[in-house]
């Protein structure tokens, strides 16, 4: 099985996959369907029933039970397409037997991967390694988590003396620009609960993540000649710095970890006249979370005050934190330490509990660096939105707008009804176990 997991996974990075952020299509990319209509055709080989590509580009295929005892419906989750950060074009993968030290990835480029750099290196010293030459990404984010599914499927069909009962397989597009589960078709699988596999190194075991959401802001200046502007010309790209700087520096991913939240700006484009910003906000408390989107209402409402209106926010929450949905199911994440266990992989440590800070003393962090002047009462409510966080099998429950006020012309909120536009980039679906369904209509 090692083999046909190497084999897949260098075949499938050389397919082109990258999905697109500012794209409007579903999938945002045509070029995800080359290897939707791959692995169509390799599930089909593997001898899956009810193998098909739908419209959006999602793969769905079962693998049958081979037994009559009482069993529950398993699903195996991937996504086909990489991250538009980097280029996933004409990918080049290379194997280094790794002895440590620098592996140079490309002598012509002088391109050299470095364990000073990047030290988690060292934890490979004695492995062969599959790297590329340095100037795309290897997309084995998510491939190698295909290229695993792909390989345990045709194990499994091979060897009939190892009884399970009904498999689902799903392949998604668009995971990484936050649309993956957009168009899921949770009925349709049909699992009784699933795992994503997706995410870092050999033991790695999820069952909690960050809540997210994206910002993009805009900001339009005013261009004078500058002999004769001064009063006159606001500076689009220094209103966009000083945005920038009016968040919490301790707030920013260099300055993270663990648990921490952030603010991490992905994107900015300025000049005079006009400034694009970009941000990605992630943190694991709900109420902390919602703190600190209305922090950064706050201060484009200040610049606006300042400036004159000239800042517009669109702020969009993309998905919440799948801890509170997971922990009535432990059973789920119980069986997926076990299994690893058998097979000799040793699961992490796990996901320890979000310290116990008072949810008022986080808050106070904002204003004492003076960024947010009043937190609304009903922003640190605690809304149900747990029923936006997970799939769960064979229902799927509408988003709601988070709770602050939206009517300034500087926020923009989009909101959705039915699927939200985007939930979790790692999520496992899970029953609803001893939570009735009618908690989340």
């Amino acid at each position: 099985m090692k083999t046909s997991v190497v084999e897949r996974f260098t075949r499938y990075v050389k397919i082109y996959t990258q999905s697109d952020h500012d794209s409007t299509t579903f999938p945002t990319t045509a070029r995800q369907f080359d290897l939707a209509r791959l692995l169509v055709e390799e599930l089909q080989d593997l001898g899956l029933v009810d193998v098909f590509m739908d419209s959006s580009g999602y793969v769905y295929g079962t693998l049958p039970a081979n037994t009559t005892a009482p069993a529950p419906v398993i699903g195996f989750v991937a996504h086909m397409d990489t991250s538009p950060d980097l280029t996933g074009k004409d990918v080049k993968p290379q194997f280094v037997e790794y002895n440590g030290g620098d592996i140079v990835l490309n002598h012509e480029k002088n391109i050299v991967l470095s364990p000073r750099e990047f030290p988690d290196l060292n934890k490979y010293v004695g492995k062969t390694l599959i790297t590329t030459d340095g100037t795309t990404l290897l997309g084995a984010d998510d491939k190698a988590g295909l290229a695993e599914i792909m390989a345990a499927l045709e194990y499994m069909a091979a060897h009939s003396e190892i009884k399970h009962g009904v498999i689902k397989v799903g392949f998604t597009p668009d995971e990484e620009v936050g649309h993956g589960a957009d168009r899921f078709d949770i009925a349709g699988f049909g699992a009784d609960f699933a795992y994503t596999m997706d995410g870092g190194e050999i033991g790695e075991l999820q069952y909690e993540n960050f809540n997210a959401a994206a910002a993009k802001i805009n900001i339009q200046g005013r261009s004078v000649h500058p002999g004769s502007s001064k009063n006159k010309m606001i500076n689009a790209a220094l209103v966009g710095i000083e945005l920038n700087n009016l968040l919490p520096a301790e707030k920013r991913p260099d300055s993270t970890e663990g648990y921490e939240g952030f603010f991490h700006l992905t994107h900015f484009n300025a000049d005079v006249e006009e400034a694009e910003l970009k941000y990605i906000i992630r943190e694991h408390d709900r109420a902390t979370f919602d703190a600190m989107k209305v922090n950064l209402m706050a201060i484009v409402d200040q610049l606006n005050a300042k400036y004159g209106d000239r800042v517009v926010l669109e702020l969009n929450d993309s998905y919440y934190n799948m801890k509170e949905k997971i922990e009535p199911v432990m059973h789920v994440i119980d069986l997926a330490r076990s299994a690893m266990e058998a097979v000799g992989v040793e699961p992490g440590p796990g996901a320890a509990e979000v310290p116990d800070v008072p949810v008022v003393e986080r808050i106070e962090g904002a204003v004492h660096h003076g960024h947010l002047a009043a937190v609304p009462d009903e922003v640190v409510e605690r809304d149900n939105h747990v029923c936006d966080t997970v799939l769960a099998t064979r229902r799927l429950a509408p988003a709601t707008p988070t709770s602050v006020p939206t009517t300034s012309r500087s926020r923009v909120w989009r909101s959705t009804s039915g699927v939200p536009s985007s939930l979790l980039s790692r999520w496992v679906m899970s029953t609803w176990g001893a939570s009735s369904p009618s908690e989340c209509e």
